[in-house]
């Protein structure tokens, strides 16, 4: 077997058991077990591939059909143009995430905004995206989850952001040292009716999923402990799921009642960002 007759392989079990991005998903597996860039697997698409290979490619191709997902298996997720290391034990980074990196930049750029915290930091995507682009701010990035931090750590050495991202270990504001200028938070919003056993997201850790009841507990919890940790006039940017943008406006405005409230769509028309504003 040849890369390509690999790669075809690869798509067409992958298309068969219906699994979303195929063709791309194929290719990144593929390149995972060969080792190679995707510029170096298509520059020779007709070399063989040994049979160790060919049983390293079943062997992934099998755990993705489980349903595990290819980042987990690669361990390695791209992030707004960065690569970023993630395992079981961080979420899995989303693309519509990105627009909350974009609008905190676009924040700090527009105000004098010298402290940022990061909530809920994960694998530390958002904070070492922002730390890349934004090089004259000072960062805070907590989680609860030491494995998690450890994460994030090693992917702030990766970037070279080390001498301005501070880790601390502790629960939503409480960690910071001093209040900041922006909290930007990617906090669990899933409901807890959604995560179903087995479902498309069992392989994630439900501690970055499951935001109670009606997906809001977390948020409401930071919400609520915002007043001692943020300078004012300041800025909250929070990432919210389908349909959450109404109830959780009516909680900012009457926990901030004369906050300027702002609510902004993802490309797929969803409401998926909220901006609190102190004045």
């Amino acid at each position: 077997m040849n890369r390509r007759q690999a790669l075809a392989y690869g798509c067409e079990a992958l298309a068969n058991n219906n699994i979303d991005d195929a063709s791309l998903e194929g290719e990144i597996l593929l390149r995972h077990v060969l080792g190679l860039s995707r510029a170096k697997l298509y520059a020779d698409l007709d070399q063989d591939i040994s049979p160790v290979q060919v049983n390293a490619l079943n062997k992934v191709l099998e755990r993705r059909l489980k349903g595990e997902p290819s980042a987990y298996i690669t361990g390695h997720r791209e992030f707004y143009g960065l690569d970023f290391h993630v395992d079981r034990n961080v979420l899995i980074p989303r693309p519509e995430t990105e627009m909350l990196v974009e609008k905190a930049i676009r924040t700090a750029q527009d105000n004098a905004i010298s402290r940022i915290a990061d909530i809920g930091t994960g694998c530390g995507a958002i904070a070492i995206s922002l730390a890349v682009n934004l090089p004259g701010v000072t960062f805070y990035a907590t989680d609860v989850s030491a494995p998690a931090l450890e994460i994030a750590r090693s992917n702030c050495r990766r970037h070279g952001v080390t001498d301005r991202i501070v880790f601390l270990e502790g629960d939503m504001l409480e960690p910071l040292p001093e209040p900041v200028d922006l909290i930007i938070a990617n906090l669990p919003y899933v409901r807890e009716s959604d995560l179903t056993p087995g479902g498309p997201l069992s392989f994630e850790p439900a501690l970055a999923l499951n935001g109670g009841k009606d997906g809001l507990e977390r948020i409401r919890v930071l919400c609520r402990q915002v007043g001692k940790k943020l300078r004012c006039p300041g800025c909250v940017l929070l990432e919210i799921g389908q349909g959450q943008a109404g109830p959780m406006s009516d909680y900012l405005r009457q926990t901030f009642p004369s906050a300027r409230i702002e609510v902004e769509r993802d490309l797929a028309g969803i409401e998926r960002i909220i901006s609190l504003r102190l004045t």
